[in-house]
This record gives structure tokens, sequence and C-alpha cells, in this order.
């Protein structure tokens, strides 16, 4: 059995686009570009990462819509639906691996995102006895949730936890309080979250799970016990 992490406590993972395919750009690029607007890496910073009702009105206004926040989230879930006929969600390779990896090295490992509880359990139900109570967080409410999962939820430090996500606004957050934090972007050719997270500063950038393997945990947990997850020394927020 491998030695424990000294410093992490806490492993949380974003669901969709880390545990899960995304499925969530490809709808949002041909929504607002069906409608003739322009996709680009701004509308992705206002939509991505954000409460649904926020990401809704962005969505009208990009798609030249004059339906309410919820009403465009509505039609947006109906196309996603329909896209969803052919391009099914599916949990990425590798995702069980990491979830295992991450449990061996003595961490609580969690699940988040913006989606209602039964969108973690219709997908990675199967799967739920490798993730700590709660198992799943939904951040609608408080995105993106970082301080809210470490401090309120877990009791912790935010040099204690660790966040994988594929959104470079998440990556802001996570350095604004000096949280660890792997990049995983989406593969999606119009997306533009993988160089965002270059300009936020993310160290570690991974495009296949498999990469986040033993190694790189134990570089990231004495990044946090030196409190340099972010390059250079920084003084650790304060909780």
């Amino acid at each position: 059995m491998s030695e424990h992490l000294g410093t992490l406590r806490l492993a949380a993972l974003n669901i969709d686009g880390v545990l899960l395919n995304d499925t969530f750009s490809p709808v949002i690029h041909h929504f607002v570009t069906s409608r003739g607007g322009t996709y680009s890496a701004d509308l992705e910073r206002r939509i991505f990462s954000q409460p649904q009702l926020v990401a809704g009105r962005v969505l009208a206004e990009a798609g030249g819509l004059s339906t309410s926040p919820a009403e465009t989230i509505g039609i947006y879930l109906r196309e996603r639906e329909q896209y969803l006929r052919d391009h099914p969600v599916r949990i990425l390779d590798g995702a069980v691996e990491l979830l295992r990896r991450l449990r061996r090295l003595g961490l609580r490992t969690i699940c988040y995102g913006g989606l209602d509880a039964s969108h973690f359990e219709r997908y990675l139900g199967d799967v739920a006895d490798l993730f700590d109570a709660p198992g799943y967080v939904c951040t609608n409410d408080f995105r993106p949730g970082i301080h809210e999962i470490t401090v309120e939820l877990a009791g912790l430090d935010h040099h204690e936890v660790l966040f994988v996500d594929d959104v470079a606004r998440v990556a802001e957050t996570a350095r604004d309080l000096g949280v660890a934090f792997i990049g995983h972007p989406s593969d999606f050719a119009h997306g533009h979250q993988r160089r965002l997270m270059r300009e936020a500063g993310v160290r570690h950038l991974v495009g296949a799970l498999d990469e986040i393997d033993e190694p790189l945990l134990r570089r990231i947990d004495a990044e946090a016990a030196a409190g340099t997850v972010w390059g250079g020394t920084r003084e650790r927020a304060a909780v």
C-alpha cells in the first residue's frame, strides 16, 4: 500500500469534463452559433461554472433570444438531450483508476458539479463506493464552490484540498485561495479553456486522467506543504 500523502486531505473532482465526458461545450457552441451568435473565450468565461440562471441570461443574449434565463436553460437542456442521442454520457478513461489511486493515498474524495444529485446517481452510481460522504455536491447556488466545499463542508484549510476541474474560472478561484489545482480542459475543437488556464497560471495541466499519477500527486502534496502550489511563495488565503 502506498504511503499516504502528508498535507492534502481531500480531492474534489468536477463531474462533467473530468469524470464524465464533456457534453456541454459542444451544445453551448451549437446553441450560440446556430442562432448567428459568436462563440468566444469571453463567452465561455461568462457561462462556464456559473449558476444556471446566470448562464441562461448570457445564452439568451448570445443567441439573440428574448426568453427568460430559466426558459433559455430549458431550451438548452432539450437541445442537449438531442445531442446525447448520438453522443452519450460516459465515464472517462482512467476515471475509476484515478478514484482508487486517490483513496490509496489517503485522500477523502468527493464529486461536484452544477446539476442536481440525480446526475451523479445516474452516471456514477455504480462507483459511488469510491466517494466519501456526501459523495456529490451540487454547487449551482455557490459556484465555483471551492471555499464552500473546502471550509464549510469538509472543515479543512485551503492548502489541504486538491481540485480537479476543466474550467479556467475555477482555476482562478483556486489560485486566489492558494488551493492546489489540476486542469483537465476539454479537447473540444472550439474550446478556449486550455489557453485560459495557461493564462491563469495553472501549472499542472493534463490531457488524460492517467497523467494524474502518484508522482504528480506527491509533487503537488509537497507544493501544498510548502505553500507553492501556484509557484513561488504565496501567503495562504485567510479561511
